[in-house]
């Protein structure tokens, strides 16, 4: 395929593709192998799901009752754009027989509306509001696949992880704060194979990126002298500073959120120690280092003697650490998006990211709040946390530890061997 993110591509014959993928997902399920047939995005995304141990059959979990649900809906970012989507999507899932959905950044559905009756039929695997729909808990679909791999996706049919959902059809685009950058959830359409064409992945990126401009709108970026920096869950961490939005290379990611751990400043050499693993890496390489970020920032924002940030800096791996200091750790959780620049293995980001998990996890485990817990857990970057688990396990009640419980017994028994 030309779009390797496009399920079927136009004029392709969606009987003769739906019977390869179905020869693909038995082939998978009953061998765990993947045939050459199956899209690469969604190969992954089966080895994801295979790795958390997610059954081909069964449903869904509803994690937001509607006593909570209204309420945690009405204070998400996205609600303020939700008149943007109806006026977008709303006649269109109706005349198609479509629903359109909005989850937040667990994937979880806060708003599914469209077609009465195809909201009935996909009450039936649990696509209702409330839901969790990461891959983690439901398997490779558009919402949760979207969210796990932070872009525009489509799934057709048996390319959904879960037998349940074979007879349907989706496209999701993840939706980002328009300032920091943060994943703040996605919007996805579901249906039949009508949907199996490339105008359906095009359209909801497009609804995305509006969603996004009006979010701009209704909360312009602040103005004053401060940078802010996004790091939590990317390998290339986003820089706003003097009405710019800058994405940075991974390594001048790195030197910028080392020196806004340093408002002080470092000197080269400290600044070398905190960077490279290897300690015989020459000062002249850092220096052309950060004379390429000078020439990116502006000197008035990168001093030197000692290498410095000139502004105040705002970060959300501090934000974390704010809200864990005065014991807001739902507001934490909240923010996390992820590992501190996952990819970087610097000293110095890797001492900030096992200090940040550290006190993260461990004040989840105190909490003891099994929804808090189940938000790491199933996260990606928390699917293999044992000690969450095992406090997972402990904090749900009896008829609902089975699942944590096998998981747990079963990282206990990988990490052993």
């Amino acid at each position: 395929m030309s779009d390797a993110w496009v399920a079927l591509e136009a004029g392709k014959d969606p009987v003769r593709r739906l019977g390869e993928l179905r020869r693909a997902y038995e082939s998978f399920a009953s061998a765990g192998r993947v045939e050459r047939t199956v899209r690469p995005v969604v190969a992954e995304s089966w080895r994801r799901c295979a790795r958390a141990r997610v059954a081909p059959e069964g449903t869904a979990c509803v994690e937001l009752g509607d006593d909570e649900l209204g309420a945690y809906r009405d204070g998400h970012p996205l609600s303020r754009v939700m008149p943007v989507v109806r006026e977008l999507m709303g006649v269109y899932a109706l005349d198609g027989e479509h629903l359109v959905a909005v989850c937040d950044a667990q994937a979880r559905l806060l708003w599914v509306e469209g077609h009465p009756g195809a909201r009935r039929l996909a009450g039936g695997m649990n696509f209702v509001e409330g839901a969790r729909w990461s891959e983690s808990i439901a398997g490779t679909n558009a919402p949760g696949t979207a969210i796990a791999v932070d872009r525009p996706v489509q799934v057709f049919a048996a390319e959904h992880f879960r037998r349940p959902v074979h007879d349907w059809t989706c496209a999701a685009a993840p939706v980002h704060d328009p300032h920091s950058g943060r994943l703040l959830g996605a919007v996805d359409i579901t249906g039949g194979d009508r949907l199996a064409h490339p105008h359906s992945l095009a359209f909801v990126g497009a609804v995305a990126r509006a969603m996004e401009s009006h979010l701009a709108l209704l909360a312009p970026r602040p103005v004053g002298d401060a940078i802010r920096l996004t790091a939590l869950g990317r390998d290339e961490a986003l820089l706003v500073a003097d009405g710019r939005t800058l994405r940075l290379s991974r390594r001048h990611s790195e030197i910028l959120v080392v020196l806004s751990r340093h408002p002080e400043g470092l000197s080269g050499d400290e600044l070398l120690l905190e960077l490279y693993e290897d300690e015989h890496i020459s000062p002249v390489t850092l220096r052309a280092e950060l004379s390429r970020l000078r020439g990116l920032l502006g000197p008035r924002l990168l001093l030197s003697r000692p290498y410095r940030l000139a502004m105040a800096t705002e970060s959300d791996f501090c934000t974390v650490r704010r809200h864990l200091a005065s014991g807001a750790v739902a507001a934490a959780l909240s923010v996390y998006a992820g590992h501190v620049l996952p990819g970087s293995s610097a000293p110095g980001i890797a001492r900030l990211r096992r200090c940040l998990v550290e006190e993260l996890r461990t004040a989840l485990i105190a909490r003891a709040d099994p929804r808090l817990l189940s938000d790491w857990a199933h996260s990606t970057w928390g699917e293999g946390d044992l000690p969450v688990w095992r406090a997972l396990a402990a904090a749900l009640p009896q008829w609902q530890r089975p699942v944590a419980e096998a998981r747990a017994r079963a990282l206990d028994t990988e990490y052993g061997a």
